[in-house]
């Protein structure tokens, strides 16, 4: 395996993954060899050739037997998935390790790859006769998986040799393969239990997914939960008369679900592939709620009318323009099946509920609303627990596979028996009872045995209920990862900013509790008692946090407004300097700081990392310096790091300007990184840091990483005196820039003052000439320019707009 990504010092035996060939190149298929890409490997994407020539091709002269013709399904599915947002690759330049083919071609090929994936339509009959080829090329030994999301393993192994049923089996991705992090991993009848060992061991390793044992059923685990829930969501919505707006609204991040909610997410996904899942489903003549599966009023309207969502142009939503050319967001009309502008969602329930930050408390108060929303909340949900227990043990033996399963595969962040838990294991009883439904019997036979709740925290191990044995066991897996809300009991010391955790072994652990975990004066005060802490008992500190939404936004900006407005410039001074020596203390102490970033990473956030003594990031982090997008220009030591790591860059012999100008441009554009691997392309990540891919190993990586700086004779570095900047030289290119920008009116009169200032301290200050200056002048230039442009009025204007929740307006 080429070393891109840093892997967690766990060895996989007897079998190593250096190719994949994956076997049909649409969304999926596509999507999937990008993320092996990603990893490092090479990659081969192959389709079937044409039958017929295109228009366009017949006007070039072009025949069936050219490359560009027999390649050309591929071909067009590859660009689109390299123009497709969100990005499918970590970064463009490994799309190189992609080669692309046709089954006609290069289907003999795979005899030299280690992993055959086979991604090809939804048909049993395509998919047999395709494996029938495969076993003309494939070598004894190598792995043949199916992506189906829901054909039955027995079916699809009929027929094959031995060596192939023994090495085959399902391996379940969600789109996009990228992001949703669960992978289920379906045996066949005859798979070696050492492929699926394996497997289950490398999707978590190399892949970083959560990787679901499933039984051979219908649908699997996530789909069979997840469909059943989005398809008696829109049932329930329809019989309440709820609009498209409020249902998603009421499970959209309120219930810690993604934001796209229900219509929204049915949009996206493309209705059709939801209702060809619940088709299947329905016809599972065992499963005793079926008629669940069932398509709603709905459902069937917009299947006739063709309207499946963003595929289409329309269906739950319409995106349409209005006189202005604006785009304007149309809901449609459940009962009329008319397109009307979106409405604003009012409801007493989600009201009472603005001030729970904590998801599990927001659960019963939720659930006991005396409105719509509370109604809506108690049918859907007592329905979704009730299903969940009858599944047991058909589709899993154990409870915790289930809400692995549909948390990593719908991204929501709680499952169905961690919901339950949340409101209590009896009242959720009640409430399904309440409807004339019941659980499963073992449900009333655990609350019957004295046992309260699904899961448990105990000695720092998370435990579930194992039906079984009727006993509790550790959640496997789980052993190797760092949760910090599974160590309470660890915390050293706290205040209304942090939390600093005793991990074991020296480490110590701080954790931020403000909103978006941004850096106020808690959080200042923490990070300095954390590293005063650790410098006297422990031997190294980890910067790290289980956060589904940011590592930090950056700096918390309503107390620099608030003196801004009262022009208390001498306390902003005072502020900045204080803020500028809590992020070099990260830096300059006498134990290692490891900084464990991902997701949003921004402005103070961003800071942070770039003064660690080494970054674990998280392979899904977007980071960048953006303090340009309210007025500002990054003034915790960003601005002068950047100089650094320029100056540091000025020795791979590029033109000094040209490497200066990038990272400048980095900062005036506020350009954040789209992932970790770009982070290091931007210079924000070094080569010496690391990236992880599995997020559950994140802070636990971290800390070895800690251990390690420790072990190797940590020795405190020195503040630099040796920064090399540009000066009157580097200012002058950027002002001519700047100049031509404004002449064009690509920039406003205010953007040009902030580009100016960020220039002038980046090259050092009107210097005649380069030449070395220390950490401090730059520090000193920083900390001036940031005073001086918030007492700017536009800069204020902008402060403003963003803390009222909308964006920095461009004045």
């Amino acid at each position: 395996m080429e070393a891109t990504l840093e892997q967690p010092k766990t060895a996989l035996k007897n079998r190593s993954i250096r190719r994949v060939a994956v076997l049909g190149s649409g969304i999926m298929g596509s999507r999937i060899a990008a993320h092996f890409a990603n990893i490092g490997l090479e990659v081969l994407l192959l389709d079937i050739v044409p039958q017929q020539l295109t228009p366009a091709e017949e006007a070039k002269g072009l025949t069936l037997d050219k490359p560009a013709v027999r390649n050309r399904l591929v071909n067009d599915a590859w660009q689109n998935t390299l123009k497709a947002t969100p990005a499918s690759l970590y970064n463009a330049k490994f799309a190189e390790r992609v080669k692309l083919g046709n089954f006609d071609d290069n289907l003999k090929d795979i005899a030299t790859y280690d992993w055959i994936i086979e991604a090809v339509v939804e048909r049993l009959d395509v998919k047999r006769s395709l494996y029938e080829r495969v076993e003309q090329f494939r070598k004894a030994g190598t792995l043949i998986t199916s992506n189906t999301s829901g054909i039955p393993m027995h079916l699809l192994a009929e027929g094959r040799s031995d060596d192939f049923r023994r090495h085959f089996c399902g391996t379940h991705f969600f789109n996009p393969p990228r992001y949703l992090r669960l992978l289920e991993i379906i045996p066949g009848p005859d798979t070696d239990p050492a492929v699926i060992d394996f497997l289950m061991k490398y999707g978590d390793l190399f892949l970083g997914k959560t990787t679901v044992l499933c039984k051979d059923t219908p649908g699997f685990i996530a789909n069979r939960l997840g469909i059943q829930s989005l398809v008696q969501t829109i049932r329930v919505a329809e019989d309440l008369g709820l609009t498209v707006e409020e249902v998603d609204k009421l499970t959209g991040p309120v219930v810690g679900r993604p934001k796209s909610g229900t219509f929204r997410l049915s949009d996206v996904v493309g209705l059709d592939t939801t209702v060809n899942v619940a088709n299947n489903l329905v016809k599972m003549e065992h499963d005793e709620s079926r008629e669940s599966f069932q398509l709603t009023a709905s459902m069937q309207k917009l299947m006739e009318n063709k309207w499946l969502g963003d595929k289409t142009g329309q269906g739950y939503y319409k995106k349409t323009k209005d006189e202005n050319g604006q785009t304007v967001i149309l809901a449609l009309d459940l009962k009329t099946y008319e397109y009307k502008p979106s409405q604003k969602v009012r409801f007493a329930t989600l009201e009472s509920t603005k001030a729970i930050e904590n998801l599990r408390k927001r659960f019963p108060v939720l659930l006991a609303g005396q409105d719509k929303a509370g109604e809506f909340y108690r049918r859907t949900f007592a329905d979704g627990f009730r299903y969940a227990t009858n599944r047991i043990p058909e589709i899993s033996d154990e409870l915790y596979r289930i809400d692995a399963a549909i948390t990593t595969g719908f991204g929501w962040q709680l499952g169905l028996f961690e919901t339950w838990d949340a409101i209590g294991v009896r009242k959720g009883v009640e409430l399904i009872e309440s409807l004339g439904q019941k659980p499963a019997q073992w449900v009333y036979d655990m609350l019957d045995a004295g046992y309260e709740a699904f899961y448990k925290v105990e000695g720092g191990k998370r435990l579930y209920y194992d039906i079984q044995t009727k006993s509790y066991k550790p959640v496997p897996g789980t052993e190797e990862f760092i949760i910090l809300e599974n160590i309470p009991n660890n915390v050293v010391w706290k205040n209304a900013g942090i939390y600093l955790y005793d991990l074991g072994d020296g480490i110590l652990n701080i954790e931020f509790r403000s909103k978006m975990n941004t850096f106020g004066l808690e959080v200042m005060e923490g990070i300095n008692k954390a590293i005063s802490i650790a410098e006297k008992d422990f031997r190294g500190l980890v910067m790290g946090n289980d956060s589904s939404e940011a590592f930090s936004a950056g700096a918390n900006l309503g107390t620099l407004f608030m003196l801004a407005v009262e022009q208390e410039f001498d306390e902003i001074n005072l502020m900045i300097a204080q803020f500028q020596q809590v992020i070099r203390r990260i830096r300059y102490s006498s134990i290692p700081v490891v900084v464990a970033p991902h997701t949003l990473t921004l402005g103070g956030g961003c800071e942070a990392v770039l003064h660690a003594d080494r970054v674990v990031a998280h392979a899904e982090t977007y980071m960048g310096l953006v303090e340009v997008g309210v007025g500002l220009i990054p003034a915790g030591g960003g601005t002068k790091e950047m100089a650094a790591r320029a100056s540091d860059l000025y020795q791979t012999g590029d033109p000094e300007l040209n490497i200066l100008q990038n990272i400048y441009m980095n900062i005036a554009t506020a350009k954040v990184s789209t992932s970790a691997q770009e982070a290091r392309d931007m210079n924000y990540l070094r080569a010496g840091d690391q990236i992880v891919l599995n997020r559950s190993r994140l802070l636990a990586e971290a800390k070895q990483a800690a251990m390690e700086l420790a072990d190797n004779g940590y020795v405190q570095p020195k503040p630099r005196t040796d920064i090399k900047v540009q000066g009157k030289t580097g200012i002058a290119l950027f002002k001519a820039g700047l100049t031509a920008m404004r002449m064009g009116r690509y920039i406003s009169e205010h953007d040009m003052k902030i580009a100016d200032k960020l220039a002038y301290v980046i090259c050092g200050g009107d210097l005649s000439a380069p030449q070395m200056v220390s950490e401090q002048y730059l520090l000193d230039l920083e900390r001036e320019a940031f005073l001086s442009l918030s007492g700017e009025k536009k800069t204020l204007e902008r402060i403003q707009s963003l803390l009222a929740g909308g964006k920095p307006v461009r004045n």
